[in-house]
């Protein structure tokens, strides 16, 4: 902490950060960082330095920092008209708009969209939409979420309870009782080694149908989980996983609700995970790269076949009884719509997929011989590398030893940031959708720099 810093002072005595070690951030022991500007894929802070931002803040920022085109949209928007209230049919140009271009780029037999703000209130409403419906086709036993382990889908009570990881857990008396949770597949830390990933699919094909059996199908309303799983590791599923997991899903009338919160907009190198994956989803998760958290927005995309039944349940109750105050929130969908009209005129979603495959191919390159990488992997603008203590017999580090989060603040040391992803030493990259070649050499040198640092020198050529 700088002598007689106000602006440090202050932060440290009123600020409440989201998850952050609270006493030392409070004590002056742990390092903070205040930004004051961005352009393209990077980031400065105070002090005038600059750095490249490969996680995009939180995975969110797809089309680059300082895009007039969505500044201009906001205040243009805020002159005209700042805030209405979409309840009892009101609505704005933007968001009636941005509902359209959305649905225009959906997964297939989607109907609607509901906005909210964020992605952890996205997936509340999900959740009341899910058990609304049952209530309305007279199953009022059929309200459990199945999620998976190491799953991300928010941080309140019942998103909370969903995320699939033990820091939003414990000591909040989560999960809640109506949340179920099942194998995550992630093939790299399988329990058994001697499994194939034909094997280790079945396996979790199997996991799920015996927890069916063991609640009983008409007590399980739905699957909750993001194609790629996110904050879990950045991990994309093995082969086959999704050809096995929806018929068991269709078999037992369980609805399929698809976490785009992460993958929706570009970021696998297709608009949307599910159809990266064939996904076909009843409902979907959007939030973070819907306005490339240029003004907060998330939504639900719900299918013809739930928005039929909400239908019905409004023709024999009366008003749908739920809503935010900000939902669709006019800045923020004006921020929507010019953040598409950008995905699209920048080629982003396809750059996505070039730039994101050359990213992985090259962090492999140069880390994947390394007797402490366990593995590299990635899909479009997401990339991981996992830190072993023995890659032979894939034997992890104590968790007391902080590996990912040494290598993290080493590269941050060099004017890259990367993400320590929880439940595992994971170093996690997800740049802007813009970044370009010479920026992804520059991210995976400075990379294996700051493993060097940490670990010893890479072998890539062993």
């Amino acid at each position: 902490m700088r002598d007689n810093d106000l602006l440090d002072r202050w932060d440290r005595e009123n600020f409440f950060h989201p998850s952050t070690h609270l006493a030392k951030h409070a004590r002056g022991e742990a390092p903070n960082r205040i930004v004051t500007g961005g352009e393209g894929v990077y980031i400065a802070d105070r002090d005038g330095k600059r750095f490249l931002d490969a996680f995009a803040g939180l995975y969110c920022v797809n089309v680059g920092y300082g895009r007039p085109e969505i500044a201009e949209a906001i205040a243009e928007q805020a002159r005209e008209l700042a805030y209405y209230h979409a309840y009892v049919g009101h609505g704005t140009e933007a968001a009636i708009t941005l509902a359209k271009m959305i649905l225009d780029r959906a997964p297939a037999g989607m109907s609607k969209v509901y906005f909210g703000l964020g992605g952890s209130d996205a997936n509340e409403t999900n959740v009341k939409l899910v058990w609304y419906v049952n209530n309305v086709l007279g199953r009022p036993e059929k309200k459990k979420i199945v999620s998976r382990w190491r799953g991300y889908h928010g941080s309140g009570l019942m998103t909370g309870s969903l995320t699939g990881l033990h820091l939003f857990h414990k000591t909040f008396d989560l999960p809640l009782p109506q949340v179920l949770h099942t194998e995550a597949p992630y093939y790299f830390r399988r329990a058994d080694l001697s499994m194939s990933e034909a094997d280790f699919v079945a396996y979790c094909a199997a996991e799920l149908e015996a927890m069916i059996a063991r609640e009983g199908a008409e007590t399980i309303a739905a699957f909750i989980a993001e194609p790629v799983l996110g904050t879990g590791g950045l991990v994309p599923p093995p082969r086959g996983y999704w050809e096995a997991i929806q018929p068991i899903l269709e078999k037992h009338d369980i609805l399929l609700i698809a976490d785009e919160v992460v993958t929706g907009f570009g970021r696998l190198g297709s608009m949307f995970g599910s159809d990266h994956y064939g996904l076909r989803p009843d409902i979907v998760t959007i939030a973070k790269g819907l306005t490339s958290a240029y003004a907060p927005l998330s939504g639900s995309i719900v299918s013809e076949k739930v928005w039929r039944v909400l239908e019905q349940g409004t023709d024999e109750l009366g008003p749908f009884g739920h809503g935010w105050t900000y939902s669709a929130h006019p800045i923020g969908a004006a921020a929507g719509v010019a953040n598409l009209k950008l995905i699209d005129s920048l080629g982003l979603v396809e750059n996505a997929g070039t730039t994101g495959a050359y990213l992985t191919a090259a962090m492999t390159r140069a880390l994947g011989g390394h007797p402490q990488v366990g593995e590299v992997r990635g899909e479009g603008m997401l990339c991981a590398v996992e830190f072993v203590a023995d890659r032979e017999s894939r034997t992890f580090f104590d968790p007391a030893e902080g590996v990912g989060a040494k290598v993290a603040a080493a590269l941050a040391k060099r004017g890259v940031i990367a993400r320590a992803m929880p439940q595992g030493d994971i170093l996690g990259f997800a740049p802007p959708l813009c970044l370009t070649q010479a920026e992804a050499d520059e991210i995976v040198a400075r990379t294996a720099d700051a493993v060097e640092e940490v670990l010893g020198r890479a072998v890539a050529e062993a």
